[in-house]
């Protein structure tokens, strides 16, 4: 099941891998969509905490879910 979350900062590609790398590395496998236009991360195959984390190791803001 996949899950929406707010994540501010992200302005471009760049951005967008960055944030997508530090899921995956935590959570191996999970599948992940960054749609910057409405600063939102969807993730499938990671929780809460997991994303919180990458997100916020990243150097992103972690607003919670949408």
């Amino acid at each position: 099941m996949s899950t929406t979350y707010r994540v501010t900062g992200m302005s471009c590609g760049g951005c967008s891998k960055s944030v997508t790398s530090a899921i995956q590395e935590i959570a191996p496998g999970a599948k992940v969509e960054v749609d910057l236009g409405n600063k939102a991360v969807t993730v499938d195959g990671a929780d809460e905490a997991q994303v919180r984390q990458a997100v916020d190791a990243a150097g992103f803001g972690f607003e919670g879910r949408i």
